[in-house]
């Protein structure tokens, strides 16, 4: 259930844990007395002994100074950043109180927070009061989670289209036409005796032409971006001549050209494979390698791009020989880019029993010819791809605007029917008032406490 937005929240809004900074926010009417209470700017005449009883804030601002909490036996520094309502994230007073992230410290600094009359914010809550404000609208509400969760660059770029009203800003013009619309087919109705038309049918059929075409764009920029990035994407890197092409034609049964001599592959290529019912687009790219012309260069920045947008770097390490990953650095390090070390060759030599190569040695040991262990790479493949399949909250937001766009181009289809066919005008003005309902319940304009709930209770604590 929606919570009462008159209550004074607060939580800590960075990253658990030891650090170098926590935030904690507060939102609400008594947000800056509760934070006064056990913070003394710097210059404000007293010694950091009593925490202060009363405070001015003529403006937003950023105050240096400590905190006063009586379970510490001296002042704590920290920062406090204020701004006055309306013009905050909420919409509400919000303050900010940033200190070392200690997390005894941060512990009891919520509690005397709570204790002093603020209540503990629940999962996305502040981005809540941001919807109920008029600061948000809904698609842009759950943009803010898929930010959060972002798995990936194409993941947060199409997460920041959305926040910054890629889905909503299309729909705001149809959405006030076709309350005009109604109005003044209503009106029509309310003089039906006299028969007078405050819109005449050529008009009418325009306009609603034209809101066709806006939500029938919509809807194909909706489907692009959930079928964009929906696959699990494998990169084979590695150093020249280490078997990436051999085993990617294993793996794949393609025919990408394979030669002795090094740097043969010089664009990448992609195939979609099929592994215990996942797809799987496995990608080979050209060695690592100096760059001495201008189509080397081309060739390394196209498989630099291609691991950038991998969700598994495959690093081919030739069975045998003394593969040094330093010397070629991982064109996206494996922190940000998951690794898993394959042995090729493995017909030809024994595997290192430890690759020159920065932790962690694990590899799987294969051979394209012979093809030992290809089995064993495929589960492992379907195995990280099966681990990263979950629904995103973009995926989740996606889902939810689809099914509204796609309800409200029927319901525009009917009412375009309706005018060409000379049908009663209250069947037209019941068609647009369905049409208005779905594209309210898209941003946010119509909206059940069931539908907050489900929506912000995935958001974490803080945010």
């Amino acid at each position: 259930m929606v919570s009462d937005i008159q209550d004074t929240i607060v939580a800590l809004s960075s990253a658990p844990g030891p650090g170098g900074r926590a935030i904690v926010r507060l939102s609400g009417g008594k947000a800056f007395p509760i934070a006064f209470a056990f913070f003394e700017p710097i210059g404000a005449g007293t010694q950091y002994s009593v925490p202060r009883t009363s405070y001015s804030v003529p403006v937003r601002r950023r105050y240096e100074g400590a905190l006063c909490l009586r379970e510490l036996p001296s002042p704590l520094p920290a920062s406090l950043l204020v701004w006055p309502e309306p013009r905050t994230y909420t919409g509400q007073n919000l303050a900010e109180l940033h200190l070392l992230s200690s997390p005894p410290l941060v512990e009891l600094l919520i509690t005397s927070l709570l204790n002093a009359g603020a209540r503990a914010a629940q999962p996305g809550e502040f981005t809540q009061r941001a919807f109920l404000a008029g600061k948000l609208d809904l698609p842009r509400a759950e943009a803010v989670l898929a930010v959060i969760e972002a798995g990936g660059r194409d993941d947060l770029k199409q997460a920041l289209t959305q926040l910054a009203g890629g889905v909503s800003r299309p729909l705001q013009g149809l959405r006030d036409d076709l309350l005009d619309l109604l109005a003044e087919v209503e009106a029509g109705l309310d003089f039906a005796e006299e028969d007078i038309r405050f819109v005449q049918p050529e008009e009418m059929l325009k306009r609603l032409a034209k809101g066709l075409a806006q939500v029938t764009l919509l809807s194909k920029q909706l489907e692009k971006r959930a079928l964009s990035g929906s696959t699990f994407r494998v990169v084979l890197a590695g150093q020249p001549n280490a078997g990436k092409s051999s085993l990617f034609n294993a793996l794949t049964g393609a025919a990408a050209l394979v030669s002795p001599e090094p740097g043969t592959t010089r664009d990448y290529l992609a195939r979609r494979m099929l592994v215990d019912g996942i797809p799987i687009d496995l990608i080979d790219t050209a060695g690592w390698n100096e760059s001495r012309t201008l189509i080397d260069s081309q060739t390394q920045l196209l498989g630099k791009q291609q691991t950038e947008q991998a969700d598994l770097i495959l690093l081919c390490l030739e069975a045998g020989v003394e593969s040094r990953e330093d010397v070629f650095e991982l064109p996206t390090r494996p922190e940000s880019r998951p690794v898993l070390r394959v042995a090729t060759k493995c017909d030809l030599a024994k595997p290192l029993a430890k690759p020159l190569a920065k932790p962690p040695y694990e590899y799987l040991a294969t051979s394209a010819k012979t093809r030992a262990g290809l089995d064993d790479l495929r589960r492992a493949l379907a195995d990280r791809a099966r681990s990263c399949q979950r629904e995103s909250a973009l995926a989740s937001s996606l889902s939810r605007c689809k099914h509204h766009v796609a309800a409200t181009l029927e319901l525009l289809r009917r009412a375009h029917s309706v005018v060409l066919f000379s049908e009663p005008s209250e069947v037209l003005a019941l068609e647009l008032r369905g049409a208005l309902d779905e594209l309210g319940s898209l941003v946010g304009a119509v909206y059940t406490d069931d539908l907050l709930d489900r929506i912000f209770s995935r958001f974490c604590i803080g945010k």
